[in-house]
C-alpha cells in the first residue's frame, strides 16, 4: 500500500455525532451533514472527515461515537443543527484508497502492518477517514494515521 507523511492542520470544523455502535448508521450521518453542506454552499469544495473516536474492542459498542466532520471557513456561522469543534492536526501517515468498504477493510487491516514495516508509532488519536470534494468525481478517500514526530 503506498502512503505519504502529511502534516495536517488544525481546523475549524461542523459536525454531526452518532453514539451507537458502528455501521451503516455512520453513512447515515455522513449523509445528513452533507445534506446540511450542500444547503450553506460548502459541499462542492469540502474537505470532509469521518471520525470513529473510540476504539470498538475497548469501548462498548452502544457507547462509541462517530463525528461525520467537515472543514468550514472561519467566517462561517454555525446553525443549531450542527457542533463546532476544531480538528486537531499533526503529523500523518496518509494512505490513498478507493472509496469502496472492501477496500477500506483491506486499508485497516494492513495499517499497524505497514507502521511497524517503516517505523512509525501511533499517536494516541483517532484515525480518520479523509474525502475531498464530490465523491463521484473522486473515488478515492485518504485514511489518515495520527503518528509520533
Amino acid at each position: 500500500m503506498k502512503f505519504k507523511i502529511e502534516t495536517i492542520p488544525n481546523d475549524r470544523i461542523a459536525y454531526m455525532r452518532r453514539v451507537g455502535p458502528y455501521g451503516p448508521a455512520n453513512t447515515e450521518v455522513m449523509e445528513k451533514l452533507k445534506n446540511w453542506a450542500k444547503e450553506k454552499n460548502l459541499l462542492e469544495t469540502a474537505i470532509l472527515f469521518a471520525i470513529a473516536q473510540d476504539n470498538p474492542e475497548t469501548t462498548l459498542p452502544e457507547n462509541c461515537r462517530f463525528d461525520a466532520c467537515i472543514v468550514i471557513p472561519k467566517e462561517f456561522h454555525c446553525d443549531d443543527s450542527v457542533s463546532e469543534g476544531e480538528l486537531t492536526g499533526g503529523k500523518y501517515m496518509i494512505c490513498e484508497v478507493k472509496h469502496t468498504a472492501e477496500a477500506i477493510q483491506k486499508a485497516y487491516s494492513d495499517i499497524f502492518q505497514l507502521l511497524q514495516m517503516h517505523g512509525y508509532e501511533m499517536e494516541n488519536k483517532p484515525m480518520m477517514e479523509k474525502y475531498i470534494g464530490d465523491p463521484v468525481s473522486n473515488p478515492y478517500c485518504d485514511i489518515c494515521i495520527p503518528i509520533k514526530s
